[in-house]
């Protein structure tokens, strides 16, 4: 197959200068290569609607952009770990997969990025706590340092609540404690009145 001829034109493009390669048909044939080319072109006449487009790259395409300034995070099941809302960070990360801890209101994943000014509610199982986000940590802190980071929300009413559950659970025995050993039992009877 014989090579066909083109004219290269610059075109004037919405990213920059583009080079258009135009067929040379046979009128045009002698500024392009002579003899030669009129032959090919006659030989292949080619439609004129047929155009291929190559981006010249005088101009860099990707203009410089404003670089955003990062806004420091770190994940949430760190975080709750961190400022010793949950004893582990393996209980943090159930609680997160569970559904008990919720980010501005909406249910989270123990991935999900906490940055100062979030409010997050905590169900640690006893105790639903409600925290602003005020520092972030990364490492675990003393108990006197952990308000440095937080702001507590919680209403009174849910302290209050969660006293009230420990007080009618002190004369239970917990579910799948087993048997009462024989301390246990002299306890309750000491306690009830009755004496051996």
């Amino acid at each position: 197959m014989p090579v066909m001829p083109v004219r290269l034109a610059r075109v004037a493009g919405a990213l920059g200068p583009v080079e258009v390669a135009e067929p040379v048909i046979a009128a045009d044939a002698d500024a392009v290569g002579g003899d030669e080319a009129v032959a090919v072109a006659q030989a292949d006449p080619i439609r004129p609607h047929r155009r291929t487009v190559r981006v010249v790259p005088e101009l860099p395409l990707l203009l410089p952009r404003k670089v955003m300034a990062t806004i420091p995070a770190t994940r949430v099941d760190k975080w709750l770990w961190a400022v010793r809302l949950f004893r582990t960070r393996t209980a943090a990360t159930a609680a997160c997969n569970g559904g008990k801890v919720t980010v501005n209101g909406a249910a989270t994943k123990p991935a999900r990025l906490v940055r100062p000014g979030d409010v997050i509610a905590a169900n640690n199982g006893t105790l639903t706590r409600t925290v602003k986000v005020i520092g972030l940590l990364d490492k675990r802190v003393g108990a006197p340092l952990v308000l440095k980071y937080l702001e507590d929300l919680t209403p009174a009413a849910e302290y209050e609540a969660a006293r009230q559950r420990e007080k009618e659970a002190e004369g239970r025995r917990s579910p799948g404690s087993g048997r009462p050993t024989k301390r246990d039992r002299r306890i309750l009877q000491s306690f009830f009145g009755h004496e051996e």
